[in-house]
C-alpha cells in the first residue's frame, strides 16, 4: 500500500506537469520574425493612410478633418489612458497600482497596425485607420470630478460613426456608446496583444470567450481555421496571467470570431448597425472587483477543474490576509485550516500503516508458504488483516482525498494577482515567483526526508533506498514553483511530521 501511496503522488505530479507541458500555449517559432516584419511595415502603413483604404464592399477614405494624429489623455486614480483620433481608438492604458519586476508601471497596449477597439466592415478594420473629429479635451478625474466623456466622430458619404466614451474614477472600466449608420453590421476588435503584458508559458495568454458560463480560451498555434460563435457569447477578451482587456456588449451580438493573423490569435465581434452600448475593461484580474460588474467578468480568473474548491479557498486566504496583512502568514494558516478536516482520516491511515508494518513478518511468512497458491495466499492475508484490524487501503485514501485540495490551492497560488509582488519574510519579496535563493524548496526537501524516515514502511530495504530519491526529485520540481506554493507544501510536510510523531508515540504505548 505504501507503493500505491507513492504512486498516487507521482501520478498527481505527472498530471500537473503534463498539463503545463501539453496544454499551456507554446511560443510560436515564427513570432520573432513576424514581429520584425510588423515593425518594418509600420512606416509603410503611415504613407498608406493618406490613400483610400480598399474593401470588398466599399472604399473608405481618410477624413480631411485632421492631417495629423491627435491624442487625448484620461487620468483617473487607477489608470492613465491615451485615446487617439486615428480610428477613435484606445492607444494604451497605464495601470498605476501595479508594477513589473523592474518597478515600472504596467502598460497595456496594442499596436499601430491594429489598435484596440478598431472598427471595420470586415477583418481589415478599415475605420481603425481613418481620422476622427475629437470633442473633448484631456480629462483628469478625481473624487471631486468622478466622471467625464470624450466623443469621436467620422463622416464620409453614407458612413457616419459616433463613439462616445464615458469614464468614471472608481474602476478600470469605461462605457462605450457607439452609433453607426450606413452599414448593416460592423466588426470591432480588442486589437493585437491588447490586455497582454507578459507572455508566460505556464498559463494561457491570448483570446478568451465567455459563452454562457463556459470559458473558452484559444492559442494561435491551434487556430488552423477561424472559429465563429453566435449563441450565448457574453464577452470577448485578451488575457495574460494577471491582466486582461475585454469588450462586453450590452445587447445581443451577431457573431464572435477568433482567427490567426501573422502569427497572432485575434478576436473580434460583429454587431448590428445603429446604437450599441458596451462595457470595456482593461486592467488587473481582481476577482472580487470583476464580480461586482455582474456580467461574468470574474470567469477570466481561471481556477481550473476544481474551481468549486479553489474559490472558497481563495476567499479564506484573503480573509486571513485581512487579519495578518501578510500573504505568507495567510498561506500558513490556510494550510493548517485545510488540514484539520483530514486529521482523523490521516490518523487512521497512519495507524493502519503502523499495524501493517508490525505484521510484516507474518505477511512475509504467508507469502513464502503459499507462493505457489496465489488464491490461498490472498485468503490468508485477508484473514490476517481482519484479525489485526488492518485496512490495506488506509494509507492510500487520505492522500487521494487531499489531491483535489492540492490542485485547487495550486491554481489559487499560481494565478491570484493578490500574491503578485506580495512579500513574506526576509528574502521572499514576491510569493508569486520562485525563491531566488532556493531556500524554501531545499528545506521542503529535507522535511520530506524526515517524513519518510518517520513513516512506517512495508517496503524491502532496496525499495526504501530507491524511494529516498523522491525528496530529491520533488526538490528539483519545486525549485521553479511559486514561493507561495512551496510554502504551502513545506507547512503541510511539517504538520505531517508532527502528526506522524504523535501517532508513533501513541502506538508505542499500546501492547503489541
Amino acid at each position: 500500500m505504501e507503493k500505491r501511496t507513492i504512486l498516487a503522488i507521482i501520478i498527481s505530479l505527472f498530471i500537473l506537469l503534463a498539463y503545463q507541458y501539453f496544454f499551456a500555449p507554446a511560443p510560436l517559432p515564427e513570432e520573432q520574425s513576424l514581429a520584425q516584419q510588423d515593425n518594418d511595415n509600420k512606416d509603410a502603413s503611415v504613407a498608406d493612410e493618406q490613400k483610400s483604404i480598399p474593401s470588398g464592399r466599399a472604399n473608405v477614405s481618410i477624413s480631411d478633418a485632421s492631417l495629423a494624429e491627435k491624442e487625448v489623455r484620461v487620468e483617473t486614480d487607477l489608470y492613465s489612458a491615451v485615446f487617439t483620433s486615428r480610428g477613435g481608438t484606445l492607444k494604451s492604458t497605464e495601470i498605476k497600482k501595479y508594477t513589473d519586476r523592474e518597478n515600472r508601471r504596467i502598460i497595456l497596449k496594442g499596436d499601430d497596425i491594429l489598435p484596440p477597439l478598431s472598427l471595420g466592415m470586415d477583418d481589415s478594420f478599415q475605420f481603425g485607420k481613418v481620422y476622427f473629429h475629437i470633442s473633448g479635451t484631456d480629462l483628469n478625474l478625481s473624487p471631486a470630478q468622478p466622471t467625464g466623456s470624450l466623443t469621436f466622430e467620422y463622416a464620409q458619404g453614407d458612413f457616419f460613426i459616433r463613439r462616445t466614451y464615458i469614464f468614471n474614477n472608481t474602476d478600470y472600466s469605461f462605457e462605450l456608446k457607439q452609433e453607426i449608420r450606413g452599414l448593416n453590421s460592423y466588426w470591432m476588435t480588442i486589437g493585437r496583444d491588447m490586455g497582454i503584458y507578459e507572455k508566460d508559458d505556464t498559463v494561457h495568454y491570448g483570446p478568451v470567450i465567455l459563452r454562457d458560463a463556459d470559458r473558452m480560451e484559444f492559442v494561435a498555434k491551434g487556430l488552423d481555421a477561424p472559429k465563429s460563435f453566435t449563441d450565448g457569447v457574453k464577452w470577448i477578451s485578451q488575457e495574460d496571467k494577471y491582466f486582461f482587456a475585454a469588450i462586453v456588449p450590452k445587447s445581443r451580438l451577431e457573431e464572435a470570431k477568433v482567427w490567426r493573423s501573422n502569427g497572432d490569435a485575434l478576436i473580434a465581434l460583429r454587431m448590428p448597425a445603429g446604437v450599441n452600448n458596451y462595457l470595456v475593461y482593461a486592467g488587473p484580474k481582481e476577482y472580487d472587483t470583476l464580480q461586482k460588474f455582474g456580467v461574468g467578468l470574474e470567469y477570466i480568473v481561471d481556477f481550473g477543474f476544481f474551481s468549486f474548491l479553489a474559490v472558497p479557498l481563495f476567499w479564506i486566504l484573503k480573509l486571513f490576509y485581512s487579519a495578518f496583512q501578510n500573504y505568507g502568514v495567510a498561506i500558513i494558516f490556510l494550510t493548517i485550516l485545510v488540514r484539520i478536516p483530514f486529521i482523523p482520516l490521516i490518523n487512521k491511515g497512519q495507524k493502519s500503516m503502523k499495524k501493517l508494518q508490525d505484521i510484516q513478518p507474518k505477511m512475509a511468512e504467508i507469502k513464502e508458504k503459499y507462493k505457489k497458491d496465489p488464491q490461498k495466499m490472498q485468503k490468508e492475508l485477508m484473514e490476517l488483516y481482519k484479525k489485526n484490524k488492518v485496512n490495506p487501503m488506509g494509507g492510500c485514501l487520505p492522500m487521494l482525498l487531499q489531491i483535489p485540495v492540492f490542485f485547487a490551492l495550486y491554481k489559487v497560488l499560481l494565478i491570484a494577482i493578490e500574491l503578485r509582488g506580495a512579500p513574506f519574510v526576509l528574502w521572499i519579496h514576491d510569493l508569486s515567483i520562485k525563491d531566488p535563493y532556493y531556500i524554501l524548496p531545499i528545506v521542503m526537501g529535507l522535511t520530506m526526508v524526515i517524513q519518510q524516515k518517520m513513516t512506517p514502511s512495508t517496503m524491502e530495504p532496496m525499495q526504501q533506498k530507491i524511494m529516498m530519491l523522491m525528496p530529491v526529485v520533488f526538490t528539483f520540481l519545486f525549485l521553479t514553483f511559486p514561493s507561495g506554493l512551496v510554502l504551502y507544501w513545506l507547512v503541510n510536510n511539517v504538520l505531517s511530521i508532527a502528526q506522524q510523531f504523535y501517532v508513533n508515540k501513541k502506538m508505542e504505548k499500546q501492547p503489541a
